[in-house]
């Protein structure tokens, strides 16, 4: 449903259809995991869950069910299409997602034209699951409204500013207050403070980033290529060793000790 705000009858009409839909599709369509056992190993704590299963098979495998309601479920569960309530609940989100927008819109006077875009048909529709998934497939009762950008008193002198900021790139925000007050008495003063601290930090992020942009494309043409073969011909260094690590290590004291030896055997007597 979101957090938009519904109101009037026809709306409270799409409600009732969409939870009537979606209460058949997760009763009967939608397995769930359900908690088997939990216990506590010191700070541990192990849960152990049943294998998933839909409302409708764990009523049917409950023993105090009776007979009579269990062929009623079989016989509901026969006549249900799950694609078919699926479609349903995307269509009444997709109408509800439009009521919420086109209240917004009313609200400010516009009336934003939104066309649904889900299948005519269940079959057309069970065509487009799964494609929708890597593409986040937002529901339309959680589409937030679009917001009109609302013009700033900044506007006219964000040229100016910018070339008082390429001359002084240190410029504060209060100094930039001090001469828009000076330029335009009547429209600044003190209270434009936090309004120029924005664009201020704005404009420096924009130039902040062209600079690393600039930086990286210059650090990427003064590269040297690399060289098209490398065969190893050139290398007159000592060759690596290939033997495993436990060996090597093994070599490297049997060497010391051998070493130590030698130098204790050659030593002058004291």
């Amino acid at each position: 449903m979101g957090y938009g705000r519904f109101d009037g009858v026809e709306t409270a009409r799409m409600m009732g259809r969409l939870y009537a839909a979606a209460r058949l599709y997760v009763n009967f369509s939608q397995p769930s995991f359900k908690l088997k056992e939990k216990r506590r190993e010191g700070a541990k704590v192990i849960k152990r869950y049943h294998l998933p299963s839909t409302p409708y098979k764990r009523a049917l495998a409950h023993p105090k069910v009776t007979a009579a309601v269990k062929k009623r479920l079989r016989d509901q569960h026969r006549s249900l299409d799950p694609v078919a309530l699926l479609a349903e609940i995307r269509a009444t989100q997709e109408e509800l997602g439009n009521r919420v927008d086109r209240r917004a819109g009313q609200a400010r006077g516009l009336q934003p034209a939104h066309t649904s875009t889900l299948p005519a048909t269940a079959a057309t529709f069970a065509k487009t699951l799964g494609k929708t998934v890597t593409a986040g497939e937002p529901r339309a009762t959680h589409r937030r409204p679009r917001r009109l950008y609302k013009p700033s008193k900044l506007d006219p002198h964000i040229a100016v500013i910018e070339g008082w900021l390429a001359e002084e790139p240190q410029l504060t925000a209060l100094a930039i207050v001090g001469r828009l007050s000076d330029k335009c008495p009547e429209e600044f003063g003190p209270r434009q403070h936090s309004i120029v601290q924005r664009l201020l930090r704005g404009l420096r992020r924009m130039t902040a980033r062209q600079l690393v942009a600039e930086k990286l494309l210059g650090d990427a043409a003064t590269v040297a290529p690399l060289p098209g073969v490398v065969d190893g011909s050139g290398y007159v260094r000592p060759d690596p060793p290939t033997a495993p690590l436990a060996e090597q290590a093994g070599k490297t004291t049997w060497r010391a000790s051998v070493d130590l030896g030698s130098s204790s055997a050659t030593a002058p007597p004291g």
